[in-house]
């Protein structure tokens, strides 16, 4: 039950440290990669928020996170999902100060990178390519920090058309931070404490 408590704690701390890295990044027209990146550029071209936005970008990867990762650790992560819409959106509640982008890209990468590994370490992720990347490292044992900087990438470079090379460049340093914090504090917990290790990795196993 205390184990319990403490992973359900951490990854509340990291979804509000995640809401605030990905807040800071859209207050100064930066973007982010995945899931977030797609919700970010779709809510600058639409009145709809990005909780909103993120929560039906991440459906279909839902979908295959109940078939590949299985239902404990796809439920948790459909609640990750499903909170992080909501704090996102309480976010355009509270005002962040504008600082230079480059330190705004620096502190909302490591914000997200941090946030993100509370939630992955728990055995939940946000869901999207944290799905794909948890999938690769256990099937294919490649770095989920590897794989989220190359898919991440990819979709912010698809930004340079809406925000311009500058901040579509300075985003990439988000990117790079947040990706680098995830694989490095990926040992935070110990695999077999995660929440998934036994049903959900023997459906990986036979798969």
């Amino acid at each position: 039950m205390h184990i319990k408590i403490q992973k359900s704690l951490y990854i509340l701390i990291g979804l509000f440290l995640t809401a605030i890295g990905i807040k800071l990044l859209n207050i100064h027209t930066l973007t982010f990669g995945g899931t977030a990146g797609i919700a970010t550029l779709v809510s600058f071209m639409t009145n709809w928020t990005w909780g909103i936005l993120f929560l039906i970008v991440n459906l279909p990867f839902f979908i295959l996170s109940i078939k590949k990762l299985g239902w404990n650790f796809s439920l948790l992560t459909f609640l990750c999902i499903i909170l992080i819409s909501a704090i996102s959106d309480l976010m355009d509640y509270l005002t962040l100060p504008l600082i230079s982008p480059i330190a705004a890209a620096v502190i909302a990468g490591s914000l997200i990178g941090i946030g993100v590994s509370f939630v992955l370490n728990s055995g939940a992720s946000l869901g999207g390519i944290h799905i794909l990347a948890l999938y690769l490292e256990q099937k294919s044992n490649i770095n989920r920090g590897i794989s989220l900087f190359v898919t991440d990438f990819i979709i912010v470079s698809s930004a340079v058309v809406m925000f311009g090379f500058k901040n579509a460049l300075i985003s990439i340093i988000a990117i790079t931070v947040a990706s680098f914090l995830t694989g490095k504090l990926k040992s935070a917990v110990k695999p077999s404490e995660a929440v998934y290790q036994t049903t959900d990795t023997e459906t990986l196993q036979n798969s």
